[in-house]
């Protein structure tokens, strides 16, 4: 178990950049091994990004800090989660040329996204939530598995898009409600949970399992 959070904002959200620390620091039960972070303006300066790792060491122990790059840095990635498949997918992105530098799955989801962009989340077979930056397109994908076995929070208000493993992740960012949805509330009375993408706090859900949430030069999709 790991845990990722992170942002995409306009430019004058410079109060987030501190505040992506307090977010990982609201995960660290999920990873007490590691921790790390990126962050970076847009080309045009008109947006900021931050990603955060928590991780709890399981694959490739040595080498698999995140967030992790590709070669020059422009794609980044944090993820939580086990690609059980990323042998052979390992195996398929060499014989295309790729050089690989760990044995790990968070690099094999790397190299599948630079050869398949987001369509890449149809080739893996396991658990998994992950954010992955591209800085050349200024796009963040965020992915969940099939089954929704790991979990991805998302709250976006006001050109702000905020995304963690956990709610009180989110919570920790200055300036993002605390209100009951009471509509969740009777939900929660009648089922004994909430349905998805609702959650008990009003203006925060969940990524629906099996999807993929694109944010690119502003629009989300």
């Amino acid at each position: 178990m790991c845990g990722i959070a992170g942002y995409i904002a306009a430019a004058q959200h410079v109060e987030l950049d501190s505040a992506l620390r307090h977010m990982a620091a609201a995960l660290a039960h999920r990873g007490p091994d590691d921790e790390g972070f990126f962050q970076a303006v847009t080309r045009d300066g008109a947006r900021r990004v931050g990603l955060a790792h928590r991780r709890l060491s399981i694959i490739d122990l040595s080498t698999e800090h995140q967030p992790m790059s590709n070669d020059d840095g422009s794609v980044q990635i944090v993820f939580n989660g086990e690609i059980y498949n990323f042998p052979s997918l390992r195996d398929e992105l060499a014989a295309k040329g790729y050089a690989f530098h760990t044995r790990s799955d968070t690099e094999t989801i790397v190299r599948a996204y630079e050869e398949w962009g987001p369509d890449c989340v149809t080739r893996f077979r396991g658990m998994f939530a992950f954010a992955i930056w591209d800085a050349n397109r200024e796009r963040l994908l965020l992915a969940r598995d099939r089954y929704g076995k790991k979990p991805l929070f998302i709250y976006e208000a006001d050109g702000l898009l905020l995304f963690g493993s956990e709610i009180k992740a989110l919570l920790a960012v200055p300036g993002v409600p605390r209100r009951v949805d009471h509509g969740a509330l009777w939900d929660y009375f009648a089922y004994r949970y909430v349905p998805a993408p609702a959650t008990l706090l009003a203006g925060i859900r969940k990524l629906m399992p099996g999807s993929y949430l694109v944010c690119e030069r502003g629009s989300v999709t």
